[in-house]
């Protein structure tokens, strides 16, 4: 087995649409970034090229490339699932926290699993996806950012 473990945040801002986990959560604000600034996607590309000791979602995907620029993040994770396979890896599971004052995710949960356990290509009981609050406490507890954690696990096939 191998683990890595993926970080990200992104600042909350208008005119930009919210995607978490490749799923758009209607709010009025959006992240800020340079593809569709998804926290929870980038985080677990992150903890995914960990385990397999790739490096970072900044080598394969740099922000300063204008092929990302807006692009679904969904599209990162499938390449970086496609190099972790060829690479003779297997997901054998991913857990992740979000870490968001508002809007409240519990309602989207279901369907952000679904929806990076697909673009992974594993079972849904492989992909777990929590959600929190910072409890009012800095950037994130005042509503200006979202942070995402993740941990991936990998074993070769």
């Amino acid at each position: 087995m191998q683990v890595g473990i993926g970080y990200d945040v992104h600042r909350l801002v208008e005119n930009r649409k919210l995607v978490l986990g490749g799923v758009e959560i209607p709010y009025h604000l959006g992240l800020l970034g340079h593809s569709d600034a998804d926290v929870l996607t980038h985080a677990i590309v992150d903890a995914i090229l960990g385990a397999a000791a790739l490096g970072d979602i900044g080598t394969h995907f740099p922000d300063t490339d204008p092929r990302y620029e807006g692009m679904d993040s969904l599209i990162f994770l499938q390449d970086t699932a496609l190099k972790v396979t060829a690479c003779g890896y297997q997901i054998e599971n991913i857990d992740t926290t979000v870490i968001a004052q508002r809007p409240k995710l519990a309602p989207y949960i279901s369907e952000i699993r679904e929806t990076l356990a697909r673009t992974l290509d594993i079972a849904v009981t492989q992909m777990n996806v929590k959600a929190t609050t910072a409890e009012e406490l800095g950037m994130v507890g005042e509503g200006k950012a979202i942070v995402a954690h993740a941990i991936a696990c990998l074993s070769r096939r």
